[in-house]
């Protein structure tokens, strides 16, 4: 096993850092954090425009066929940057699966329009009773002549409020067992019958609570087999189940150096010369090192076509779960003053540190809470039988 990317994931990773330094402006971040949605318009056209929507895809397809070492390397440094990549990760998600398992006419309607970042795409998975089983979907779709009548409401389908299209999984036979009777909708949101409701997380991201009251939805939105949903959410969850979050520590880890070497304590000695704070810091870089190995393994193994099911998982699982310690323990060495937000003048470090409390409790959560992700590595990477 090989945990260097090698030359042309270097090249990308620099390629990455110099387009960042140009596109991801300040009033650019600053726009997505009042809005509180991980998405730009304009900083989605310059990826596009880059050709790098799909970076992973075959040449065939409008990609570029990168290896997932390349790709790698090129979203670690979307992550440290903290770019507003959400609405293009969703996006391409739902358009790769379209790619795969979608009938001609809906490759043609939504591939080149999410290429050219022209189109959102939501994630309808969640709903208000089931929590992170999605497989429990009450949602339903009835037959209704030549297309569907859907009726539900999905929770945290972030970006719902500005997306042409969420990815809906909707049970089409109430009666077959909980994982199948499930089917796919590309559902146009701008329609009689969607209504979106805002909801604000605890990190102040927007997501949204979306209700389908009779929605019509033409046959040809269907992806996949009718009762065959659940393949097809398959496809979907392997790649969402599999993100680390790495960056974050990274950037948190960069303020905490940064604060620690600019600020002086009682006895007029840098931060830095605390034995607290280094010992802090040594135990973060440690824990940002096995974060970055386990998603580079990940990476790896897929580069050499072996297994990755369970080890994305652990990435993930072990990243975030991490993260939520870490902004903890650096918000004690901070102490109150690090309590101001990113809007308040005196803030530490532009608000940086008291951001990361209350985001890292939501990337424990975000695809795939740690307790479905400890499933799958059980299941997946141990080989333990699916709990009942």
């Amino acid at each position: 096993m090989d945990f260097g990317l090698g030359e042309r994931s270097e090249r990308l990773r620099a390629e990455t850092r110099a387009f960042l330094d140009e596109v991801l402006t300040e009033e650019l971040l600053q726009e997505c954090h009042r809005s509180g949605v991980n998405h730009h318009p304009r900083f989605s056209k310059a990826v596009s425009e880059r050709g790098w929507l799909a970076l992973g895809w075959p040449i065939e397809l409008g990609g570029q066929g990168r290896s997932p070492l390349e790709l790698l390397a090129h979203n670690e440094e979307l992550q440290r940057r903290n770019a507003p990549t959400y609405g293009i990760g969703t996006t391409m998600m739902v358009a790769q699966v379209i790619a795969l398992l979608g009938e001609p006419g809906l490759k043609e309607l939504i591939i080149p329009r999410a290429l050219a970042a022209e189109i959102v795409i939501a994630l309808g998975f969640t709903e208000p009773e089931n929590g992170s089983d999605a497989a429990a979907a009450a949602t339903r779709a009835v037959r209704d002549g030549d297309g569907w009548t859907i009726t539900g409401s999905k929770m945290f389908t972030t970006n719902a409020h500005i997306a042409d299209y969420v990815f809906l999984l909707a049970r089409t036979d109430p009666e077959a067992p909980k994982h199948r009777g499930l089917t796919t909708f590309l559902v146009p949101m701008n329609q009689p019958g969607v209504e979106i409701q805002a909801v604000r997380t605890l990190s102040g991201e927007r997501t949204n609570i979306t209700f389908y009251n009779d929605v019509r939805v033409g046959d040809d939105l269907r992806i996949g087999e009718v009762d065959g949903g659940w393949k097809v959410m398959g496809a979907a969850l392997a790649r969402e189940h599999s993100g680390g979050f790495v960056g974050e520590q990274q950037r948190l880890l960069t303020d905490l150096l940064a604060w620690a070497q600019e600020t002086t304590g009682p006895d007029g000695r840098h931060r830095i010369e605390d034995p607290a704070v280094t010992e802090r810091i040594g135990r973060i870089r440690t824990e940002i090192e096995v974060s970055l190995l386990l998603q580079r393994r990940g990476a790896w193994l897929g580069s050499e076509g072996l297994e990755v099911r369970g080890k994305g998982s652990m990435a993930k699982l072990f990243s975030t779960e991490r993260l939520e310690r870490q902004a903890a323990a650096v918000l004690e060495l901070t102490g109150p003053d690090a309590l101001r937000s990113r809007d308040e003048p005196t803030a530490l470090r532009d608000g940086g540190f008291e951001y990361a409390v209350r985001h890292a409790k939501g990337t424990t959560i975000y695809a795939g809470t740690s307790e479905i992700q400890r499933d799958i590595i059980a299941q997946h990477a141990l080989g333990l039988p699916r709990p009942t």
